[in-house]
């Protein structure tokens, strides 16, 4: 997993928490956490005390403002994250779906990649298309201007409903060694089958896809996350390209907490 280390400039101007919920800060340092050390899915979980130190095994309990992790190491507060906006371009999955999964990545992480290839079609379709699981993209741009320009560039197609086919060619094998530039952006763009690309282009450039990505890039700061992929399956978070496994016991535990069933067998 990549950790990047922003430059002053760009963690004094993002790193600004946002209003989202009491408590939240103190859950979130739980993703933080997760971020620097991708725990594996066999260690015990760890949780945030009161005073900020993180106490493996333990749950938080008591305090004002406290947080308190569930059974399936999921946080209420993180859960709301979800904005569940049927008309998000950058989501798959019914927007009343009884689990939600929040990613924040960068085209230019080659973990990110590796999810995109070889975990996400999987979970999309043991999951997605039977109407338990929803996946809401964030775009995390953390490795400069090149992973901006793909960031707008994601966001542009999205506008045209070919957000996921430029999401496959970005992370298409070889992608990113090409690079990023603004011209490449342009490729993909026409490679995923971007219909309008004069559009596109304008879109790609335009205050609105600035504003889009900086929202998902605040979100992302503020909960900790300082490395991609981040995850966020009904509240629980999830560190790196873990192990499909690690993503299915998630959806099935959160699956079982909302009262339904999954596609596990016993």
């Amino acid at each position: 997993m990549s950790s990047p280390s922003p430059s002053p400039r760009s963690a004094t101007a993002r790193r600004k928490p946002l209003l989202i919920g009491a408590g939240v800060a103190t859950a979130a340092l739980l993703l933080g956490l997760a971020s620097y050390t991708a725990t594996r899915p066999d260690d015990a979980p760890t949780t945030v005390k009161s005073g900020g130190s993180a106490t493996p095994g333990a749950q938080q309990t008591g305090g004002a403002g406290a947080v308190v992790e569930e059974k399936t190491g999921a946080y209420p507060e993180l859960e709301k994250l979800a904005r569940r906006d049927a008309g998000d371009k950058l989501a798959v999955g019914r927007a009343d779906a009884p689990v939600v999964m929040i990613e924040y990545a960068d085209f230019q992480c080659g973990y990110c990649g590796k999810f995109a290839r070889d975990t996400e079609p999987e979970l999309i379709e043991e999951y997605v298309e039977k109407g338990d699981l929803r996946i809401e993209w964030r775009n995390f741009p953390i490795f400069g201007e090149p992973s901006e320009n793909a960031a707008r560039g994601a966001w542009a197609a999205g506008q045209q409903g070919k957000f996921w086919e430029f999401h496959a060619a970005a992370y298409a094998k070889g992608a990113k060694e090409k690079g990023f530039s603004a011209d490449r952006v342009k490729m993909l763009a026409e490679e995923a089958g971007v219909p309008d690309l004069d559009r596109f282009a304008r879109d790609m450039d335009g205050d609105e896809a600035r504003k889009a990505v900086k929202r998902d890039q605040d979100e992302a700061y503020a909960l900790g996350a300082t490395s991609t992929p981040s995850f966020l399956v009904n509240g629980r978070p999830i560190a790196g390209a873990q192990p499909k496994e690690t993503f299915t016991d998630a959806v099935e535990e959160a699956l079982a907490a909302a009262g339904g069933s999954g596609a596990k067998k016993s």
